[in-house]
């Protein structure tokens, strides 16, 4: 074989092997997917930073149950004074309002002696119904107290009712003018009156707090059914039982809550308050 064959057939060798070498990835397709590995990165981390907690807020029932892991929570449902996606009215409702952007910001805690040894009826209208509360101020004056405040103060018109729980407690949870879930009306005050075997009967109403004792402030709950909450911590504070529309909460409560997760988040029959009304219970 001549050395010209050779170099031929050499050639031609090197021409089959390219045919199976993937090509090299250019600089430019490089640095588009990094930067397609890094968004995507970035995305992810957003996503867990915009799912609300209920674990930690400013004003919650239950600390040491389940976040909540609400897809849409209801100041982003109600943004616009509509339902989000995958809500429904419940029958008698109306569509809610939207969610407050700045609520009143109250830096000093009522004093307790405007309601110690009293009874009031406080008469809440949302939009699907009336519910009627009887306060007991003989109990929990600090916490009827701060009621009246901010019921006079109309820091709860408008509010939406953010959390509904299905499963091992049940409860509606209110107060938050934002919708988030951390709202509070900028103090806050320790526990009184909770249960020390954590029983909570249907109808009654309490405060919502973290894991901190002294972080009651606007958020309450109203159990729809009989329920056990964690005393750790010292329990929640029962200042109040539901007199008239518990038929209203339990409506609310049967339609559960938004995916992910429907036991526990953003109730799917949206529930606001418009206006609070108290007036001492005379004897």
């Amino acid at each position: 074989m001549t050395k010209q064959q050779e170099r031929a057939r050499a050639r031609r060798r090197h021409e089959e092997k390219q045919k199976t070498v993937k090509p090299p990835v250019s600089d430019a397709t490089r640095d588009k997917q990094v930067f397609g590995v890094i968004l995507a990165v970035i995305l992810v981390i957003a996503a867990l930073i915009a799912v609300p907690k209920i674990i930690g807020n400013q004003d919650n029932a239950t600390p040491t149950a389940a976040a909540t892991s609400t897809a849409t929570s209801t100041a982003s449902a109600t943004s616009t004074g509509g339902l989000a996606a995958g809500q429904k009215l419940a029958a008698g409702c109306t569509a809610p309002p939207a969610p407050q952007a700045n609520p009143k910001s109250l830096t000093k805690v009522p004093d307790k002696a405007t309601a110690a040894g009293k009874t009031f009826i406080a008469t809440i209208k949302t939009t699907c119904g009336t519910l009627t509360f009887e306060l007991d101020g003989t109990k929990a004056p600090q916490t009827v107290a701060s009621f009246l405040n901010l019921a006079k103060e109309q820091y709860w018109a408008p509010s939406p009712c953010h959390r509904v729980t299905t499963e091992g407690i049940y409860v509606l949870q209110c107060g938050d003018p934002t919708g988030t879930g951390s709202g509070g009306p900028g103090y806050t005050f320790g526990i009184e009156n909770a249960p020390k075997d954590g029983t909570y009967p249907a109808g009654t109403l309490a405060m919502a707090r973290t894991s901190d004792p002294n972080s009651n402030g606007g958020q309450f709950f109203i159990t729809y059914k009989d329920t056990k909450l964690p005393t750790a911590g010292g329990g929640y504070t029962i200042f109040g039982k539901v007199t008239g529309g518990l038929d209203i909460v339990d409506k609310i409560a049967a339609n559960k809550a938004l995916a992910p997760n429907p036991t526990d988040g953003t109730p799917v029959s949206p529930i606001s308050i418009l206006s609070v009304d108290v007036t001492e219970k005379k004897a």
